[in-house]
C-alpha cells in the first residue's frame, strides 16, 4: 500500500480509502458478515481511511462500520463521516446528529468530519445556521479531529467555500470524465494550493468506468496500450497520477474488487503515467462521453421516489443499452425495475409523474423526469 500525507496535520493516509456507500447486500439489507470481512481484509492490507455518512444504506452504514471496527480495528484507522446538511433545521440539530453518529460508530471522536454534499445555496443556508461555530466547538471539545466538506455544486461556489473556513480537507467527485464537472481539475488544484487534503469520490463514475467488458471502441483504445490493464486500473491510476490527490475512495462490495484495488494501490505513484498513456485515457474519455446517455453515478441521493421509481437502475440500464447496443440491457431493465426480484414492487421509469422532488436532490444536476420519459419510451416500448 502506498501512502500520502494530509498536508495540514501530517497524517499518513492510504491512497486507497474504503467507501461504505455500496456495501454488499443480501435480502435487501447489508450483508453484515461479508461487509465486515471485506472491511477488515482491507484494513489488514493497509487501508487506513474509511468513509461513511448518515444516509448511506438508509442509515445502516454507520452502525455496520462501527461493528467492523470492533476488536481493535478502530485504533488502526481514520474514520470519516458527514453532517447531513439537508436535514439540519437549527444549530442544535448539528450537535444531535454528531452525537448520534459517535454512538452509531461506537467511538468518542470522528477523525475526519465533513459537511455533506455542499452546493453554493446549501452552504449559504448551513452557514447562516451556525455551522462554522459548530465545527469550532466540536474541534475544541474533541468530538471531531479534522473539519472538511464534500461538494456537488458549481466550481465558483467551490472556490468560495474553500476560502470561507480553515478546512483541513475536502472531498470532490473526480475521474477522467469529470475534469471540468463540479469542482473538477480547477477545484482540485485550488484546494491543494491552499494546503488542503483532497479526498476523491466517484473515481470510477459509479462503476461505469470499471465495466469488465467495455464498449468495443473503448476496448480498442485499451488494447493499443503497451501495458495491459483492466478498465478499473486505468481509471484509478489516472486519478492517483495527480499529486494533489490525497486519498481515492472506492465503494468496494466484492472480494475481487478489494483485491484488485489493493494491488493497484501498491504501485500507483503520482506522475507515473506516460504521455502516451495519458493520451489513451483522453481518447477513452471522449468516447465514453459520446456513448453515455446519462451522467448518473448511482449514488441514489434521488431516492426514495414517491412513485417508487428506481431511478439509478433505470439510468444504469439505459446507459448500458446505448453503450453495448444489446437487448440484454432492455431485458434486465424489465427484470430489475419491473419488480421480478423485489416481490412485485415495480420501479419502472413510466411510473414517474414528474413531481420534481428528485431534481433538488441530484448532485449531478440531471433533469431526471425528462430522462425517465426517454427511458420509458426506449426500454419499455
Amino acid at each position: 500500500m502506498l501512502y500520502r500525507t494530509m498536508p495540514k496535520n501530517g497524517d499518513r493516509l492510504s491512497i486507497l480509502g474504503f467507501g461504505c456507500m455500496r456495501l454488499p447486500m443480501a435480502d435487501g439489507r447489508i450483508d453484515e458478515p461479508r461487509a465486515i470481512a471485506q472491511i477488515r481484509s482491507a484494513i489488514d492490507s493497509g487501508v487506513n481511511y474509511l468513509d461513511t455518512a448518515w444516509p448511506y444504506h438508509n442509515g445502516q452504514s454507520e452502525p455496520l462500520l462501527g461493528k467492523a471496527l470492533q476488536n481493535g480495528y478502530r485504533d488502526r484507522v481514520k474514520v470519516a463521516t458527514k453532517l447531513p446538511t439537508w436535514a439540519v433545521e437549527k444549530r442544535e440539530d448539528m450537535d444531535e446528529f454528531l452525537n448520534s453518529q459517535l454512538e452509531k460508530l461506537g467511538t468518542d471522536h470522528i477523525d475526519y468530519y465533513l459537511v455533506h454534499a455542499l452546493t453554493g445555496p446549501s452552504w449559504d443556508r448551513i452557514e447562516q445556521l451556525g455551522v462554522t461555530e459548530f465545527l469550532d466547538k466540536a474541534l475544541k471539545d474533541g468530538r471531531i479531529v479534522n473539519a472538511g466538506f464534500s461538494f456537488h455544486g458549481q466550481a465558483d461556489d467551490f472556490i468560495r467555500i474553500v476560502d470561507a473556513y480553515p478546512w483541513t480537507f475536502c472531498q470532490i467527485q473526480y475521474n477522467y470524465l469529470d475534469q471540468t464537472f463540479q469542482a473538477g481539475t480547477r477545484g482540485l488544484k485550488y484546494a491543494a494550493a491552499r494546503n488542503m487534503g483532497v479526498i476523491i469520490m466517484e473515481p470510477l463514475r459509479g462503476g461505469n468506468l470499471a465495466l469488465s467488458v467495455p464498449p468495443r471502441d473503448i476496448a480498442a483504445i485499451w488494447a493499443g496500450a503497451e501495458t495491459t490493464r483492466t478498465p478499473a486500473e486505468w481509471a484509478l491510476r489516472w486519478v492517483w497520477n495527480h499529486p494533489e490527490v490525497t486519498v481515492v475512495l472506492s465503494g468496494m462490495n466484492h472480494e475481487d474488487q478489494v483485491r484488485e484495488n489493493l494491488s493497484i494501490a501498491a504501485t500507483a505513484a503520482p506522475n507515473s503515467l506516460t504521455e502516451a498513456e495519458l493520451t489513451l485515457v483522453e481518447r477513452a474519455s471522449g468516447t465514453y462521453r459520446r456513448l453515455m446517455q446519462v451522467g448518473c453515478t448511482g449514488c441514489a441521493y434521488c431516492l426514495p421516489c414517491p412513485m417508487d421509481v428506481n431511478i439509478p437502475v433505470c439510468f444504469d440500464f439505459f446507459n448500458k443499452l446505448h453503450m453495448f447496443e444489446s437487448d440484454e440491457a432492455r431485458r434486465l431493465y424489465n427484470v430489475m425495475a419491473g419488480g421480478m426480484l423485489s416481490g412485485g414492487r415495480a420501479g419502472l421509469a413510466s411510473q414517474c409523474v414528474a413531481c420534481g422532488q428528485c431534481l433538488e436532490k441530484c448532485p449531478q444536476g440531471i433533469p431526471i423526469p425528462d430522462v425517465l420519459e426517454r427511458v420509458a419510451a426506449e426500454m419499455e416500448g
